[in-house]
């Protein structure tokens, strides 16, 4: 069975980015120390422009094949007249509103979220799939997180979008997860990772 992994960014108070997801606030912290980290450990989550403009296209898979986002993180590519922003994995967009797919690379998923990232770690394969965002999202597949790679930036954002959006009147349920490894950089970044106690 693969894995779902929400490898995200967050400021310590817990917030993807501001209230209309951006998130520009913390990319002063992708420094040399930083980026080398990327490059070896997780290359495949750099996106291909990027990728392209440091001449990074032959970087190898270490952990995803997949990638699942929703449409409000898709938007910030769109926004860059970028259709397929990780073209080197295999796109799936979570949206209700966008009828169809503005590039091969990308598939939509309309209907019920949870069970197509069941299918997807059902399927064969030694690489994992990245939930990349959004709140919202992260918030539907909560349950079905595997393992977290939380990207701690030092900044406070005091308010913007929850790692995990959802329904505010919501029950609330505890969902325990064990700490794997943890790393802290010299401009203050912590990434921790954590895999879900079953």
């Amino acid at each position: 069975m693969r894995k779902l992994t929400y490898f995200v960014a967050v400021s310590i108070d817990g917030f993807i980015g501001d209230r209309s997801g951006d998130a520009e606030s913390f990319m002063p912290f992708v420094d040399e120390e930083f980026l080398e980290f990327l490059k070896a450990e997780y290359p495949e989550t750099i996106p291909t422009e990027g990728r392209r403009m440091l001449g990074l296209q032959d970087l190898e898979k270490k952990h995803f094949d997949t990638v699942v986002q929703g449409r409000g993180s898709y938007r910030l590519a769109l926004d860059a007249d970028i259709t397929s922003p990780y073209g080197h994995l295999r796109e799936y967009v979570a949206s209700t509103t966008l009828d169809k797919s503005p590039d091969p690379n990308v598939e939509i998923i309309s209907g019920d979220l949870v069970r197509k990232i069941r299918e997807l770690k059902r399927e064969d394969g030694e690489f994992g799939i990245w939930l990349c965002g959004g709140a919202k999202v992260a918030g539907e597949l909560r349950d079905e997180v595997d393992e977290l790679v939380v990207k701690t930036y030092p900044v406070l954002l005091g308010t913007g979008m929850p790692m995990f959006g959802g329904d505010p009147d919501a029950a609330s349920v505890i969902s325990e997860f064990a700490l794997d490894a943890s790393r802290v950089f010299g401009n203050g970044v912590v990434v921790r990772t954590y895999r879900r106690k079953r």
